[in-house]
């Protein structure tokens, strides 16, 4: 793991000595107004994050090909900054739709200059960048086609999740219906919202890159990042609810949002008719003292202590399923995701 820890700070660097040429390439828009606010856009929302999606991405590559000349890993990396590119659109758009205050530690890009709704176009401005680059740098290779495809199609899952998600927490009312919220319905959410694109993208993209056909690889690739990223998403869920704001860089809001977690679906399954009660009525508010209760109610059902023993069956019954894989060059490279995401902390 140590290993691991240090080959991601040395990564990072090695990603860092392209992205001059991303906000280059992409600040070439004919009139300088465009091209000053792309490069506040990029700088802003861009740099900053953890960038576990494109280290996912390298790291995958350097695990399934040893085809690693300098062309084809920085080829590699500037395909590896379009998934920040999406992280960074996705985040921007999510945190105007949830009024969210904070990301990264910083204000959330709605919030500064008054931006407000121009996030949506700033936003928009990013996903097109990504086409933009692939096209630029990919067109004419064989993976081209594969790679426009996957970042469209998982695009599109992306945008199902979050409307599934914004349906659910809120109606006319502005109060959500936890007759909805089932853990069927939850897992809906994340494999559309987080795990295709958190986790399965760039994986597959990874794959595509280093031109691996085989259909059985995808299909067992798949399915194992489609746990990965539920197991993700159940953590942010406990970080939202439980975790330290200074670590993670950005405030809770889950509960006042009213949104369809895993916390609140298992709690809907454990509550007595007097504890649901006191969802329905506290659930969705941005009341403190309603949130309160809401936590309350959580620590009450001893949820914390549940999403522990949870979290650990989860990361064994998905270990052991990497080791039943027999598609062996993905095999460290489950294992080391794993050990990665355990236990973590933001």
């Amino acid at each position: 793991m140590a290993n691991l820890t240090k080959w991601m700070e040395n990564e990072k660097k090695q990603m860092m000595t392209v992205w001059p040429d991303i906000v280059g390439e992409l600040t070439n828009a004919e009139h300088a107004v465009i091209n000053n606010k792309m490069k506040k856009i990029l700088e802003y929302n861009v740099l900053g994050g953890k960038q576990f999606r494109a280290l996912i991405l390298i790291y995958a590559y350097q695990l399934v090909t040893n085809k690693f000349t300098k062309e084809n890993m920085r080829l590699v990396r500037i395909v590896a900054w379009c998934m920040e590119l999406t992280q960074a659109a996705a985040i921007m758009i999510d945190d105007l739709q949830d009024q969210s205050l904070f990301r990264r530690g910083n204000p959330c890009w709605y919030r500064c200059d008054q931006i407000e709704l121009a996030a949506i176009t700033d936003a928009l401005k990013l996903k097109h960048s990504i086409f933009y680059l692939i096209k630029k740098h990919c067109k004419g290779k064989e993976c081209y086609v594969d790679l426009m495809e996957t970042f469209e199609e998982t695009s599109s899952k992306t945008v199902d999740g979050q409307i599934l998600d914004l349906q659910l927490s809120t109606n006319v009312n502005k109060k959500p219906n936890l007759e909805l919220f089932t853990m069927d319905t939850y897992n809906c959410i994340v494999r559309n919202k987080t795990s295709y694109y958190s986790v399965v993208l760039p994986i597959t993209i990874a794959m595509h890159l280093a031109g691996i056909k085989d259909r059985e690889s995808f299909m067992q690739a798949e399915s194992i990042s489609l746990e990965i990223g539920r197991l993700f998403q159940i953590q942010d869920d406990f970080l939202d609810c439980f975790g330290d704001s200074e670590v993670s860089g950005k405030d809770s809001t889950d509960i006042q949002d009213g949104k369809c977690t895993w916390f609140v679906v298992e709690a809907l399954q454990r509550a007595t008719p007097e504890q649901r009660k006191i969802l329905e009525e506290c659930y969705g508010f941005s009341d403190p003292e309603k949130v309160k209760r809401v936590k309350q109610l959580y620590t009450d059902l001893n949820l914390q202590k549940i999403y522990t023993l949870y979290e650990n069956k989860v990361y064994n019954l998905i270990n052991k399923r990497v080791q039943q894989m027999s598609c062996g060059i993905l095999h460290e490279l489950f294992v080391n995701l794993l050990k990665a995401f355990y236990h973590r902390k933001s």
